[in-house]
């Protein structure tokens, strides 16, 4: 062994030793050798202190984090994990030993104890898992807009619709409520209402909003807003003394990566405004794995971004660890990524200037290392390897060590069809979760006042109507009143001629003739 090799292995156990429980990562490399005397280990106290997994695709980041719940779960922490693919269901089942296991096993100079785990899977659809649920007032204005892809503009009304459903006490639980309040707000007597205080919303506006709505309830996943809502309690379950893994299998909604990234920054916002403080513990209540947290960030608005840094900032005094999954480190804003102590960097691939420019980077993240030329190690990492540097219990960065990472334990796949279908439907949280109930919200609240205003109308056109009839018959009788009163007055003037000159003509000895021939008594 060189003085190298000696001075390698003797400050990487001094920077590694944790006092407390840890979890254990691997060994380090040194010129292509593998020293299973350098333990690569990441203290569980340090956990919350949040942590980065980067790496190209098909560098072994999946099985990164597989290890990495696994030993948590020994531990006895619950783990919640985004299974992207569907192909981690497989930790349900202890693994089996294939050659490249022993091949790792005996570089590291470790057994292989092949093991299951504890799991819970759930889904945004409902369709291959329990029925994840979140109220859209759960998600908030800001969320909401993410999901929606809406312009500032169109985010702003968001806002005001939340401003007036909190004002006015009407629950938004699922779509219908937000539908139901923007046609309300856009038009008619609820446009009159909100003018004054909270301005007006243009019909083309909120034509835009609902038709984007809409998009989401066509796809199939209006039913991940709603009731019953999911109650982040669940995530802490433990069984036979191990953290249960939970995993949000998003295998049928890979096409709406806004959607579920967005959907777990809102469980995430649940835990941090629902935990306790708790300060540093010995080890976390609970770590969230954000896996392909590139899509998280990707044109997110000022408010978004700084709702994250918020709570990735504060939620580490709740007990809670957060660890952002991600090709490269550059794909994670600056804010954040200062945040995360513990870095696991697979290989980067540098085919590109843009590649190139993100190596850069990376390796400027990085403290001086006296072992490697750092952006070298970076491109000539291979599977299943990763350059590691992680915060030891005084919260200072360890040694940089380019580590042999350890296999994980149970099998790394999915289930068959039938295991799955079983490791479903026997879950208790299953049936809890799979009937949505419909409490009275905003809808309800909206239906009946239009109605309300709708009756009164009609109502008041009623009386405008019998008004108007009293009127015209009122009008008509005066003027027939007054006809006969003309008519009255000239018949009895004729008569009165008639009875004048019939007396004259008697008088007289004459005929006094009626228009129309006759004498007035028929002489």
């Amino acid at each position: 062994m060189s003085d190298l090799s000696s001075k390698f292995i003797e400050k990487i156990k001094l920077s590694y030793a944790p006092t407390g429980s840890y979890i254990y990562l691997g060994a380090g490399i040194l010129e292509g050798q593998v020293y299973s005397d350098a333990e690569i280990n990441l203290s569980l106290k340090m956990m919350n202190r949040h942590g980065l997994i980067a790496g190209a695709t098909g560098t072994g980041k999946t099985r990164t984090l597989q290890l990495l719940a696994e030993q948590l779960s020994d531990a006895g922490v619950p783990v919640f994990m985004l299974d992207v693919k569907g192909d981690l269901s497989g930790l349900h089942q202890a693994g089996a030993v294939n050659p490249k296991i022993e091949e790792r096993s005996q570089q590291l100079n470790k057994p292989f104890n092949a093991s299951g785990f504890p799991l819970e899977i759930y889904s945004l659809s409902g369709k291959t898992g329990a029925q994840m649920r979140a109220t859209v007032l759960e998600f908030g204005p800001t969320l909401l807009s993410k999901i929606l892809d809406l312009n500032d503009t169109q985010s702003g009304v968001m806002a005001v619709i939340f401003k007036y459903a909190d004002d006015n006490k009407m629950p938004i639980i699922d779509l219908n409520d937000l539908k139901k309040l923007l046609s309300y707000l856009s038009e008619g007597a609820g446009a009159k209402e909100i003018k004054e205080s909270y301005g007006s919303i243009s019909t083309a506006t909120s034509g835009t909003m609902l038709r984007k709505i809409v998009a989401i309830e066509q796809q199939g996943l209006g039913g991940m807003f709603g009731e019953k809502s999911f109650d982040v309690a669940d995530l802490f379950e433990r069984i036979d003394g191990k953290g249960t893994i939970s995993l949000l299998n998003i295998a049928d909604v890979q096409n709406q990566p806004v959607l579920y990234s967005t959907f777990l920054l809102s469980l995430l916002a649940e835990l941090f405004n629902t935990m306790p403080e708790v300060g540093d513990l010995d080890k976390p209540k609970l770590v969230f794995f954000f896996d392909e947290a590139h899509l998280l960030f990707k044109n997110s608005s000022k408010a978004f971004l700084e709702q994250i840094e918020t709570i990735i900032r504060l939620i580490r005094s709740k007990g809670i660890g957060v660890f952002f999954c991600t090709q490269a480190p550059t794909d994670v804003p600056e804010s954040v990524l200062g945040q995360l102590g513990n870095r696991i960097q697979h290989a980067l691939r540098a085919f590109t200037p843009n590649d190139v420019d993100a190596l850069k980077k990376t390796v400027n993240t990085y403290p001086n290392s006296e072992f490697y030329e750092i952006d070298k190690v970076l491109t000539s990492l291979g599977t299943g390897q990763a350059l590691v540097t992680v915060l030891n219990e005084k919260g200072i960065p360890t040694e940089v060590s380019a580590t042999m990472l350890t296999p994980p334990r149970a099998m790394m796949g999915p289930l068959t069809s039938a295991e799955f279908d079983q490791l479903i439907h026997a879950s208790p949280l299953f049936a809890k979760y799979k009937d949505p109930i419909d409490p009275e919200s905003a809808y309800d609240i909206l239906t009946k006042r239009i109605n309300e205003q709708a009756a009164e109308a009609e109502q008041e056109k009623i009386q405008a109507e019998e008004q108007k009839q009293e009127q015209q018959v009122s009008k008509e009788k005066g003027a027939k009143s007054l006809i006969e009163e003309v008519m009255g007055a000239t018949i009895t003037r004729q008569i009165g001629k008639d009875i004048v000159r019939g007396i004259f003509g008697m008088l007289t000895g004459k005929k006094t003739r009626t228009k129309s021939g006759g004498g007035l008594f028929g002489l």
